[in-house]
């Protein structure tokens, strides 16, 4: 089972908006990297969700539910997404400026790579984030 962050300012879609939701493509996304991270996705796969530009912040964790497929938003089939559901939200959001703070994560694609939206997160980050959420 691998883990990942995606992305998603609160306003357009927000972690109440999955969670009212159940499962929801993780639809909108144009980037190639970010593309090819969710080809690699695997059912059972969980995430962060980022809450960015407004409150930059780790607020949730969810479940891939389905593999790559079509986006359903997009006109050219060479863009995928893959189903998400809300697991829990974290009892302690982690913000942006926590993780950088935080010297085990200065690897973190999040804090090198701040406009990716959807990127890989490490088993050692995963289990840090989780602490600094409240989780363990």
């Amino acid at each position: 089972m691998a883990h990942w962050l995606f992305k998603s300012e609160p306003e357009v879609f927000g972690w109440d908006h999955l969670v009212a939701k159940g499962v929801s493509e993780w639809d909108g996304v144009r980037n190639y990297q970010a593309r090819n991270f969710m080809r690699d996705m695997a059912v059972g796969d969980t995430g962060f969700f980022y809450h960015s530009r407004t409150g930059l912040e780790i607020v949730g964790i969810m479940t891939v539910m389905a593999t790559a497929h079509p986006d359903s938003t997009a006109d050219d089939d060479k863009w995928v997404c893959v189903d998400v559901k809300a697991d829990r939200p974290l009892p302690r959001p982690v913000t942006l400026d926590a993780i950088k703070a935080e010297p085990a994560l200065s690897d973190m694609v999040l804090v090198r790579n701040s406009r990716l939206s959807v990127q890989p997160v490490t088993p050692a980050e995963w289990a840090q984030v989780l602490r600094m959420g409240g989780l363990t």
